[in-house]
């Protein structure tokens, strides 16, 4: 299988199965409830963690949680721990109404201080950092290759913590010392203090995956400076960190990259609750990973529409798959991981023991097993057919509207009516 690599520019091949791969994905920075575009890579990884155990690998897929930031700290002043369990609640739960299961594990910032602070330690003493006053920062400087991941010269980068002691513009925090008004530290050798957002990750995918492992991923926003000044911290301090560095596209909403910070966001709750699972993971299916994805009404009705053409093949009978069907499935996959060409061969399907195989990669296997409505909405609908048999039209729509009500829609066919979840 070959993906695209940001730091190289190029294709790469991973090596074959069963080899083992470890896979660390960048997670969100919790204060609020996730929009729509956070859940991109959570579900565009969660269908490669599937894909390469269907292919015979083994496979660890690391999701960090960062719960101590600035953004936190800002967002709810005197109870940023609180906010940060909470808003872990909310993103567990979201997610997890996803249907895909989660990641094997989902380290958090506040319970990797020890191993943060003694990476922190370990750059101290090697010249790669140095402290001013319980800051410490990296030694850009020192690391002949930043900027390398992100494609920038060092007379482009711009300084991203401004302090006028810094020896150099470009170097970042690795250690804050506590501010007034921020309610949750820890002791280090500098003082009272908590980590830079960037050390954390180092930390995390070091304690979870061990100092050098297969695939590090996240959004396209997250290239710099987070991930340059993550590759940069981590082999200066001589580990040869990830192999490979997957960044999927951000999602559009009215031409603009959907952002919290500029509030063109939709939440996932809310797209789950209007549009349904499946509709949103085919959403996201008919997108190249590592591309933009625009989100609008239009196209999730388009998703919707999508989903009903998965059942009405399963509603019909089960026809064998023309010769070489797999593994033109396979070869989609396998090249660039480019779920929309899958998603195309798919339609072409009509034998449901394979379709069901595909499907259940990007965990809408439920597609094939459409829900039976319960006893209390299948009452409705026959006295709603007993309604229309006597031409009480008006008592027949209120009887649907009652189903509608429920969760359920009742749709006409020749001979009687048929019974489907509402998305």
């Amino acid at each position: 299988m070959r993906v695209y690599d940001t730091f190289t520019r190029s294709l790469v091949e991973l090596p074959p199965p069963p080899a083992e791969v470890g896979m660390y994905v960048c997670g969100p920075t919790v204060y609020q409830r996730a929009h729509i575009g956070n859940a991109r890579p959570f579900v565009v990884f969660s269908w490669l963690r599937n894909w390469l155990r269907e292919r015979g690998y083994t496979v660890t897929f690391v999701h960090n949680i960062t719960d101590v930031n600035d953004k936190i700290y800002e967002a709810a002043p005197g109870r940023s721990a609180e906010l940060a369990r909470e808003a872990t609640a909310w993103y567990l739960e979201d997610v997890g109404d996803l249907g895909l299961g989660l990641p094997d594990e989902m380290p958090l910032a506040t319970e990797t201080i020890p191993e943060i602070i003694a990476l922190i330690e370990e750059l101290v003493a090697t010249g790669h950092a140095y402290a001013i006053d319980g800051d410490v920062y990296f030694r850009v400087a020192s690391y002949p290759e930043y900027g390398r991941l992100s494609g920038q010269r060092p007379d482009q980068v711009v300084e991203q913590e401004p302090n006028p002691l810094k020896e150099d513009p470009r170097d970042f925090a690795l250690w804050k010392a506590t501010k007034e008004g921020e309610d949750t530290w820890w002791e280090s050798p500098w003082g009272r203090g908590r980590p830079g957002w960037h050390i954390e990750c180092s930390a995390m995918a070091e304690k979870t995956l061990g100092p050098e492992f297969c695939i590090h991923g996240g959004g396209n926003d997250l290239l710099f400076p987070h991930h340059e000044n993550e590759i940069a911290q981590s082999r200066a301090a001589g580990r040869p960190f990830a192999h490979i560095w997957m960044h999927n596209g951000m999602l559009e909403l009215g031409g603009a990259e959907m952002h919290k910070s500029i509030g063109n966001d939709v939440s996932l709750r809310n797209v789950l609750d209007t549009w349904g699972r499946e509709a949103t993971l085919l959403f996201f299916l008919s997108g190249h990973w590592h591309g933009p994805i625009d989100f609008s009404d239009e196209v999730m009705a388009q998703a919707v529409a999508r989903a009903e053409r998965f059942r009405e093949a399963f509603r019909n009978p089960s026809r064998p798959a023309p010769a070489g069907a797999w593994e033109r499935f396979v070869a989609a996959l396998e090249d660039d991981f480019n779920t929309p060409a899958a998603l195309a061969v798919l339609h072409e399907w009509h034998d449901h023991e394979l379709l069901l195989r595909a499907l259940r990669v990007f965990g809408l296997e439920s597609l094939g097993h459409e829900e039976q409505a319960p006893g209390e909405v299948v009452e409705l609908a026959e006295r709603r057919q007993a309604a229309r048999a006597a031409r009480d039209f008006e008592e027949a729509d209120r009887l649907r509207a009652e189903i509608e009500s429920a969760g359920w829609e009742v749709r006409d066919e020749p001979g009687g009516y048929r019974l489907v979840r509402r998305q």
